[in-house]
């Protein structure tokens, strides 16, 4: 998957979500996706490459991480509970799996449940213990 088609896959599958909002609150180059105000999702380029930063629990993004060459820490986030999605290069695909669409489609869905976790009960949009389960 390359880099723009990643970001496309990542951007519908967050719209798609109750309570889901996009801005730009760190400038145009960045888009946000957040859930009553807390942060699930960002796009931008690093440096020129599309890439797609998420939430992750931290013992499923360092399995990730060791799984798939396409998944890196999380860029300017906290490496522990954040993960970067960037397309490894060509010659680079040979070792390791690459990412698809339904995985990340997964992968947003699984940041969103996170900070829908971390809301007080009443401003959850939806159960994050059962939903897109």
């Amino acid at each position: 998957m390359e880099g723009p088609e990643l970001q496309d896959a990542a951007r519908e599958a967050a719209e798609e979500l109750p309570g889901s909002v996009m801005g730009h609150p760190f400038g145009p180059e960045y888009e946000v996706f957040k859930v009553r105000g807390k942060v699930f999702m960002l796009l931008t380029d690093v440096p020129g490459e599309p890439v797609v930063v998420l939430k992750s629990d931290p013992e499923e993004s360092q399995a990730l991480r060791q799984l798939h060459r396409d998944i890196t820490p999380g860029y300017h986030m906290n490496k522990k509970h954040w993960i970067t999605l960037k397309p490894v290069v060509a010659q680079d695909k040979g070792s390791g799996e690459t990412l698809d669409k339904s995985m990340v489609r997964e992968l947003v869905m699984e940041s969103y449940r996170l900070v829908a976790a971390g809301l007080p009960r009443a401003e959850r949009p939806v159960d994050p213990n059962s939903f897109g389960k």
